[in-house]
This record gives C-alpha cells, sequence and structure tokens, in this order.
C-alpha cells in the first residue's frame, strides 16, 4: 500500500509565448510514465505512492520542463506521508 499522498503545481517560467499547456501535458506525462496512480485537478496533480519514488517523479517533472526550454521552474508540492498506508480515497470517501 502507498505511504504517500503528493500533490503537485507545477509553474515553468518561459522566455516567450510557449503553450503552457503542453508543458503541463509533457509533466503529466513523466507522472503517467512513472506508472503511479493519479488524479488530475484543476489547479494541481495528486499522486498515491511510496514517498521516494513519488519525490524522484518530482525531480523528472522538473528535468522534462528544463528540457522544453523553460528558465525555471517552480514546484508547489504538498505531501502526506502516513507509513502505515494512505490512499486518495481515505481522504475524499465522505465526499464522493
Amino acid at each position: 500500500m502507498a505511504n504517500a499522498l503528493v500533490s503537485i503545481q507545477i509553474i515553468p517560467k518561459l522566455n516567450n509565448a510557449d503553450d503552457t499547456f503542453s508543458y503541463v501535458d509533457a509533466a503529466i506525462e513523466v507522472i503517467e510514465e512513472a506508472h503511479v496512480t493519479y488524479q488530475v485537478h484543476p489547479l494541481e496533480t495528486t499522486m498515491e505512492g511510496e514517498l521516494s519514488e513519488l519525490l524522484h517523479v518530482i525531480e523528472k517533472m522538473n528535468e522534462r520542463m528544463m528540457t522544453m526550454g523553460a528558465v525555471n521552474v517552480i514546484s508547489q508540492v504538498k505531501i502526506v506521508y502516513q507509513p502505515e498506508g494512505i490512499r486518495m480515497e481515505t481522504l475524499t470517501e465522505k465526499y464522493e
């Protein structure tokens, strides 16, 4: 069972008028390549998995932004770490 939930909002700084949505799509592609459970929300994406693995995914997301031409990247991250296990549904089930 996953021991962490990590939400990330990634904000690449661009030099030109590049389409920022293509950067967001690329960041989500990195998550898909990692084969972790995730949900996309309007302002952030939440991943579920082992904390060390999810932090590595965030590192890869930042690297992808740079290879696409970003000047720098701001990553706003929220983490719930619960060694005995946690799932997204645990926090949202009463609202569904």
